[in-house]
């Protein structure tokens, strides 16, 4: 038959390897901790500042769309004057044709008419006119008659000449100004279309910008916090590093140290167990989730499940001095934390198969187990 093994014995070795091992300073951990913490400060800086640039970039893109749509606004207006006073031009032309025309019909109904006299007249000639004349005086109207009316028809004739030019000008600027016109819908369609899309731009960039700004708001926000948070860090730190934790043993505080929880002793240091092995501690009875603190200044060296044990806590307070804490429901520090006296390590339990809570508790110097009733103040 195999012999058992001694869970305690092991407990020992393990305990005692714990004193041996030299504690870690928490000097480094600090400034590991702060490097972190402003590393971290930086970096959210960079990100904030980048942020702006974006911010600064859209608001540059806005500001050149809107430039381009007050441009074609512009441009829209003054083609919409132009193609406005272009129809007011079109329109007297065509009224100034109509005239010219009503005239130039006047002229030649004016010029039929003139001819149509002479020809009523006989269409006598001027050489037969003058000799079928008798009387001098007769003759003398009748010329003058003849010559009125000839020069008359050649007036009438110059003037519809210069009326026919006067028509073909007209009609020469009137195209003209059709064509102006046309070039001018274009240029009004061409202005719309440019007009539209920038606006469409401008909208697009807008809403990237919106979003940009809600964006950098809730990040600014959220940088504000973490700022706030990583200074606040940052001072408890510098704090904790001026006022360095001392590990100075135990000697001094013997027979007054605080329990580390309330409660009565259920089982006393050197009282024997079952199989003929004496407690190195003491057990205390306390209701589950009660705090369990340190006895003094110390740093952690141990923070885990022990077999028999269950979650086990073990501090280091110098000059050779430990505290073990078992049986916890919790642990809520870790291996290099440095705690102060009173300070909550872990949560009473009944963890390492315990049928009820508590808390055992022993004190070690040098890896001998000594009588914690001795060094703590009378429960």
């Amino acid at each position: 038959m195999s012999k058992p093994v001694n869970w305690f014995s092991v407990y020992t070795v393990v305990l005692v390897s714990l004193v041996v091992a030299p504690a870690t300073a928490n000097e480094n951990r600090t400034k590991k901790d702060l490097s972190e913490v402003q590393s971290a400060l930086e970096q959210s800086q960079a990100e904030y500042n980048a942020q702006r640039k974006k911010i600064a970039a859209l608001q540059k893109n806005l500001k050149k769309h809107e430039l381009e749509i007050a441009k074609n606004a512009k441009a829209l207006n003054m083609a919409e004057q132009s193609v406005k006073e272009t129809e007011q031009k079109q329109q007297a032309q065509q009224q100034k044709a109509q005239q010219l025309k009503a005239q130039h019909a006047q002229f030649q109904a004016i010029l039929a008419a003139q001819l149509k006299s002479a020809y009523m007249a006989g269409g006598d000639d001027y050489p037969k006119m003058l000799l079928n004349q008798q009387d001098t005086a007769k003759f003398e109207r009748t010329l003058s008659y003849y010559n009125y009316l000839n020069k008359a028809r050649i007036e009438q004739i110059e003037e519809l000449k210069v009326l026919q030019q006067q028509i073909a000008e007209n009609q020469a600027a009137l195209a003209k100004t059709k064509q102006k016109l046309a070039a001018l819908f274009e240029e009004q369609k061409r202005r719309q279309n440019a007009l539209v899309n920038a606006q469409s731009e401008r909208q697009t960039n807008l809403k990237n910008l919106q979003a940009q700004l809600n964006s950098t708001k809730s990040s600014i926000n959220y940088l504000k916090d973490n700022e706030q948070t990583l200074i606040t860090t940052i001072e408890e730190l510098e704090q904790e590093k001026t006022q360095k934790i001392e590990l100075l043993g135990l000697n001094k505080s013997k027979g007054k140290l605080n329990w580390p929880s309330k409660g009565k002793l259920k089982h006393t240091f050197g009282q024997r167990k079952h199989g003929g092995i004496d407690w190195k501690g003491v057990l205390i009875g306390a209701k589950e989730g009660t705090n369990v603190n340190s006895i003094n200044n110390g740093q952690v060296v141990f923070a885990d499940w022990l077999k028999g044990f269950g979650w086990v806590i073990v501090v280091d307070h110098g000059e050779g001095f430990m505290s073990l804490y078992g049986h916890a429901q919790t642990l809520l520090k870790d291996v290099g934390d440095m705690v102060r006296e009173g300070e909550t390590l872990a949560l009473v339990g009944q963890s390492g198969g315990q049928s009820s809570s508590g808390l055992y508790f022993e004190i070690r110097h040098k890896g001998r187990a000594v009588n914690p009733v001795k060094w703590c103040r009378r429960i």
